[in-house]
């Protein structure tokens, strides 16, 4: 449903499934105490874990809990690689609803995107629960059409494009003192 701007923002804060551009691929998101709804939609498995995506990286790290040295070694990461094709998996604070991550409520992926419009709704929203807008399995939606032909009831914004790169964001888990890459994205981290 392609709706203005402040419509798809009040929405989000309602806990309606909003869609919007990013630098990889078009996201799906809610506010993550409503983050089951995106499964639902995708008719997704609950062993696949949603990112929690933030305007500002300072809008995520009260999702997260670690030492001191490692704030200090994920905010480097974060300073070269952010806003980016870059999500970080941490270990998650107890604020990280279970429905974000099912299987393994312990971490959390988290993501700052390169995108204008998104970082302006997500500034307006807070960190919301976030993937990309496809039926699970299928490859992402690019475009408002296949989106509003797919998931009518998701609010889309009226007057934006909506393609990205079309490759998904690099996916990095901190494993006690290193990063290993779960998924291999459009950014490379070295």
């Amino acid at each position: 449903m392609n709706i203005s701007l402040d419509r798809l923002i009040r929405g989000a804060k309602e806990g309606k499934i909003i869609s919007f551009p990013t630098d990889t691929v078009p996201g799906m998101a809610t506010i993550p105490t409503k983050a089951e709804l995106i499964y639902i939609a995708k008719q997704r498995s609950l062993d696949k874990p949603l990112i929690l995506m933030g305007a500002e990286p300072e809008s995520l790290w009260e999702y997260v809990k670690g030492s001191d040295q490692e704030y200090e070694i994920w905010q480097e990461v974060v300073n070269r690689y952010w806003p980016g094709a870059l999500t970080l998996v941490l270990p998650a604070s107890d604020k990280v609803p279970r429905v974000m991550n099912p299987q393994d409520p312990t971490t959390i992926g988290i993501r700052v995107p390169n995108h204008p419009i998104a970082r302006a709704i997500l500034a307006q929203t807070g960190p919301m629960a976030t993937t990309s807008v496809n039926l699970s399995g299928k490859p992402p939606l690019e475009t408002q059409a296949e989106i509003a032909g797919e998931f009518p009831d998701v609010l889309t914004e009226e007057l934006i494009e909506y393609k990205g790169l079309g490759v998904p964001s690099t996916v990095a888990k901190w494993t006690e003192n290193h990063w290993q890459i779960l998924r291999q994205g459009s950014t490379i981290i070295g």
